[in-house]
C-alpha cells in the first residue's frame, strides 16, 4: 500500500483567519470587483443585517483591509467601503493559498 505523503507534497497553507470566515470573504471578494461599496448595497447583496455587516467591517477596518469613509448624503448617513492595498494584498494571498490546496 502507498504511503499518502509521497503522492502530494506538503502543503505549507496558513490561512490568515480573518479573511477565511465566510461572510468577511464575501467582502473582500466584493470589493475586489468595485472601487468602492455603499453599506446599505452590501447589506442588500449579502442579505445581512446591518449590525451583523457592521460587526464584520469593523474587523476587516481594524485589520487595515477596508477603509469605511462615513458622511451624509441628503442628511442622511452614508457610509461608503473600499479595499485598501493591504486588503487587496490579503485577499489575493488568501486565493492563491486555496488554489495550491485545491490542486
Amino acid at each position: 500500500m502507498a504511503d499518502n505523503s509521497e503522492l502530494k507534497p506538503e502543503l505549507n497553507v496558513d490561512f490568515d483567519h480573518l479573511v477565511h470566515e465566510p461572510v468577511r470573504l464575501k467582502i473582500l471578494a466584493i470589493l475586489t470587483q468595485l472601487e468602492s461599496a455603499d453599506f446599505v448595497y452590501l447589506v442588500s447583496r449579502l442579505k445581512l443585517t446591518m449590525g451583523n455587516l457592521s460587526a464584520h467591517v469593523s474587523k476587516l477596518e481594524k485589520a487595515g483591509y477596508i477603509e469605511v469613509v462615513k458622511d451624509f448624503k441628503d442628511n442622511r448617513p452614508h457610509t461608503m467601503l473600499s479595499l485598501t492595498k493591504r486588503g487587496k494584498k490579503a485577499f489575493n494571498s488568501y486565493r492563491e493559498d486555496m488554489l495550491e490546496l485545491l490542486q
